[in-house]
């Protein structure tokens, strides 16, 4: 199967908006106090902050330059800047990015027997399955019953991204439409008429990464305004699992689903297959402030790489990785040492999260809560670390 082979690597960087969403006087006293953060505060005058419950909590946090100082280092190059402005989730451990988030801070697992289909002679049982999912007031009834289901994740994680963004129906008639377009991995490209790119990558875990990298290269370069991106994956079905059983890199806990996805345990067995979409709204930050957008984060770059080395092991130096972070700090240029939290890829394989360790500080991975969404893996976790900050 696709997913089983050692994919392409694809890495990005987010920081908060500070600089995008105050005015000279706020900076300077922000500079003075050191306020800023790859995933710092993003907190603006007159608008409402969501999600309360988050306060007061522990939040691990990533400083970056001031936006000037990154942008004399990049000064060879005029870039518009690509903020995020919408976010929209279908998981197992919640279908709102606020609730999804706060699942994950709770510490709570998504991961449960397998209730689809009748899996007892498979020596895998359990995975992140999505139990309760409606398509009511996102999908039409008819089209419903006749799209398999990681459509109906994404095009329902795609208008919660666009509602989340304020992108309503008067909005949305209001929009040039060759500057919009759609890039979602596993999907069918287009979305309200958007007239923009409109196309799809499947590039197997490292999905949902490259087709936000490339929905913001689109808007950097002036080829769009606005983007809808992310990834999108439903594959728990007889076929699906009975690949990763036979390439034997699934986890047979399943006496204890809740405790089977262990990215970096020492005795972890495999990774958790799961399910779900994850879909940013990328804009270009002048558009944004224009239609008075709430800016959730910045993107400020990243990079592409791929390991050529085995068809499923990492290089035994990490080499691919260690490439694919080294441009992207380049891209964003940002110093690795402004860097402090890290939403690894890490699935729970014996090789994959040593050789990632290796390469990392700082780090963590929401799939010991979510299992591996595939191809919706980095959608769910870029929503998930823009949660962290904001």
């Amino acid at each position: 199967m696709a997913a089983a082979v050692a994919p392409p690597l694809c890495t990005w960087l987010v920081a908060a908006c500070l600089s995008a969403a105050c005015g000279d006087g706020e900076k300077e006293q922000q500079r003075r106090h050191g306020v800023g953060g790859l995933f710092g505060s993003r907190h603006r005058v007159g608008v409402r902050r969501r999600g309360g419950a988050r306060s007061g909590m522990t939040m691990a946090v990533a400083l970056h330059p001031e936006r000037g100082a990154v942008e004399n280092k990049k000064n060879d190059v005029k870039r518009r800047r690509v903020v995020v402005t919408g976010m929209g989730v279908v998981t197992p451990l919640g279908h709102d990015p606020d609730e999804f988030y706060n699942n994950l801070l709770q510490g709570l697992s998504g991961i449960s027997e397998i209730e689809a289909f009748d899996c007892s002679n498979y020596p895998t049982r359990i995975a992140g399955e999505i139990k309760s999912f409606s398509t009511d007031g996102w999908v039409a009834p008819k089209l419903a019953k006749r799209m398999d289901k990681f459509m109906l994740y994404l095009i329902t994680a795609g208008k919660k991204a666009l509602e989340n963004a304020g992108i309503t129906e008067e909005i949305m008639n209001e929009l040039e439409k060759s500057r919009c377009g759609v890039l979602i991995g596993s999907a069918m490209g287009g979305m309200k008429g958007w007239m923009g790119p409109n196309y799809s990558i499947s590039t197997a875990c490292a999905t949902s990464n490259f087709c936000i990298l490339n929905a913001a290269n689109h808007i950097r370069k002036g080829e769009a305004d606005v983007m809808l991106c992310g990834g999108s994956d439903a594959p728990i079905i007889p076929i699906g699992l009975g690949g990763f059983v036979a390439c034997r890199a699934l986890s047979q806990r399943n006496s204890d689903p809740t405790k089977a996805s262990r990215p970096w345990d020492v005795d972890r067995d495999g990774f958790v297959m799961g399910e779900g979409a994850g879909v940013l709204v990328l804009e270009e930050l002048e558009h944004a402030k224009q239609r008075g957008a709430e800016i959730y984060a910045e993107f400020l770059g990243g990079s592409f790489s791929c390991d050529a080395y085995h068809m499923t092991e990492p290089h035994p130096e990490g080499r691919g990785v260690i490439l694919c972070i080294e441009k992207a700090l380049e891209d964003a240029g940002v110093a690795k040492e402004a860097i402090n939290y890290i939403n690894a890829h890490a699935t729970s394989t014996q090789m994959g999260d040593l050789k990632e360790f290796e390469a990392l500080l700082r780090v963590n991975s929401t799939k010991s809560m979510t299992g591996h969404l595939l191809g919706a893996a980095g959608g769910i976790e870029a929503v998930a670390a823009i949660q962290a900050y904001y």
